[in-house]
């Protein structure tokens, strides 16, 4: 039996991203995925600010947007009678306006999931220790008090093989089969409507090149229908909502009524079509009652199962991991407690609920749910979540509050104010360093945890030093605020500090000095990461 510190079931982006970040954090781990490679179909493309700041930090943003397409290929959101037809309505996603680039460096991505998971899967491949396993299967678990033994199977040859996981990542899709045999429950609804995805190849430039959207919502009396840009030249999908509704099945979906059926929303009798593919499915909208099980913990669409309206699955997903390894990994090198890994479902559960909830009520105004009807556009809230996105704030014992109230806000899905207050995203801020180049605090954190303290703070940083914190001081020395906003979204005095989680999330702040700095951070680290004799136990 081979042994390893954790296992990762499923090789989709979720699987490959908690890969990658084990790596990055010295985790040995073994992803297996039953089939024999990376995703054929687009599936998930948008990708928000909040995901690409974690790929920016593990090193793979530009590789992502290589793969993807750039943001004035897809600034538009478009409702139209057919492509050819009359315009109902454009907008501009708040991800990819210019109002985005004062909460953060980075933008948004629209990156098909086809040409995403090789990426991710190559850049998993390149760091050692991890190790990839497709062409393989869980067959079964069982687990006890010191980990979990995986029956594993080669799907080509049949041969099993047993391994022996401290832990395990439930990273296995909306059909988890490791959900299903934990025997979690689920909270909210399932089976709300059912769709197709066509995937195709046509020429639509005619009609798009004009107005390059990431998507193309079409509306009249005798479809409902989306065209999803995936090169945005000859390679499209085209989503079809509530079959039932319509009056379709997913068995009417041959490749000619599929094509058929494109050309209408089109609006162009004779347009080429070339049917590559299609995929039915069925949206949900509902979140597993319980993350963790044990020393097996559900991430991606194996927690949640969300409409796609608003594209917040996978997103959720990587966001999930990027949450959970930094703690397995500490708590797998002895540095902190059991308890740090609860707040996995503490703070990540509650949050997939709102989330999922948004999406629900999107596809609720866009008539997902609905036969067709006169009414069209969505609610104001689509696509235009930034409070959602960068807004969330996280209760549990891995963050000690500062007594501050939070950001006062008239929509929280729509509203973001930044703000340092412990819970939250660390702010973006622009730092000038002594050459003259802008440095984000994004980039500062990431790696661990990171003390960003005020020009006065030298005792915090000493005592940041002797617990494995890294400081990092502003306004004296290499890094000068470039402007006000440093001092606004942090709030702390020259003498004050913020600690930063290695997801980047603020886990502590001091406004001002205090009578013992090393004491003080000690314990606000021991409270985090729980209490030496916990972890001791």
């Amino acid at each position: 039996m081979s042994e390893v510190p954790v296992l990762i079931v499923g090789g989709g982006p979720v699987g490959l991203v908690a890969s990658l970040l084990l790596s990055r954090l010295g985790i040995r781990s073994l992803l297996v995925e039953r089939h024999p490679g990376t995703a054929i179909h687009p599936k998930a493309r948008g990708i928000n600010a909040r995901t690409m700041e974690v790929f920016r930090q593990q090193g793979i943003e530009a590789v992502v947007r290589q793969a993807g397409l750039p943001p004035e290929r897809t600034g538009f959101i478009v409702w139209a009678r057919s492509l050819a037809g009359e315009e109902i309505e454009r907008r501009v996603p708040w991800g990819r306006s210019e109002r985005s680039s004062d909460v953060s460096p980075v933008r948004a991505c629209l990156c098909a999931q086809d040409y995403l998971e090789p990426v991710l899967r190559r850049s998993a491949e390149e760091q050692a220790p991890g190790e990839l396993r497709f062409n393989t299967e869980l067959k079964g678990f069982t687990q006890d008090g010191v980990g979990v033994t995986a029956t594993l199977r080669d799907v080509v040859s049949g041969a099993e093989q047993e391994v022996m996981a401290e832990y395990m990542i439930a990273a296995d899709g909306a059909q988890s089969a490791v959900r299903a045999a934990l025997g979690v429950g689920m909270v909210g609804k399932k089976d709300v409507y059912d769709s197709v995805n066509i995937l195709l190849e046509a020429d639509l430039r005619p009609w798009t090149a004009d107005r390059p959207a990431a998507l193309y919502f079409i509306e009249n009396d005798k479809l409902r229908g989306t065209f999803l840009t995936i090169n945005a030249h000859d390679r499209w999908g085209f989503l079809v909502n509530s079959l039932k509704a319509q009056g379709y099945t997913a068995q009417d979906f041959t490749p000619e009524r599929s094509a058929a059926l494109v050309r209408l929303a089109a609006g162009v009798p004779d347009l080429p079509v070339n049917v590559l593919g299609v995929a039915p499915w069925v949206a949900s909208a509902h979140v597993a009652e319980q993350y963790r099980h044990g020393r097996i913990f559900l991430a991606g669409d194996a927690a949640h199962e969300m409409p796609p309206t608003g594209g917040f699955g996978m997103n959720t997903g990587v966001q999930d991991v990027h949450n959970l390894c930094w703690k397995l990994a500490l708590v797998l090198q002895g540095r902190a407690a059991d308890s740090l890994l609860q707040t996995y479902h503490d703070e990540r559960q509650p949050l997939a609920r709102t989330i999922t909830e948004q999406a629900l009520a999107n596809a609720v105004s866009m008539g997902r749910l609905q036969k067709i009807q006169k009414t069209t556009g969505a609610r104001p809230e689509f696509l235009n979540e930034q409070g959602m996105i960068f807004g969330a704030s996280y209760t549990s014992s891995a963050v000690v509050p500062d007594g501050s109230p939070p950001p006062a806000v008239a929509n929280p899905i729509t509203d973001y104010v930044a703000s340092a207050r412990p819970g939250g995203r660390a702010p973006h801020a622009w730092l000038q360093a002594k050459d003259g180049t802008r440095v984000s605090t994004i980039d500062l954190v990431g790696k661990g945890f990171t003390l960003l303290g005020g020009a006065k703070a030298a005792k915090w940083a000493e005592a940041a030093k002797a617990l494995e914190v890294t400081p990092v001081t502003v306004g004296n020395g290499s890094l000068q605020p470039a402007d006000e906003r440093w001092r606004e979204t942090y709030g702390i005095g020259d003498d004050g500090a913020v600690l930063v989680r290695p997801d980047g999330y603020v886990a502590w702040r001091a406004a001002s000095a205090a009578p013992d700095a090393a004491r003080t951070l000690a314990a606000a680290m021991n409270a985090i990461l729980g209490s030496i004799r916990d972890r001791a136990s």
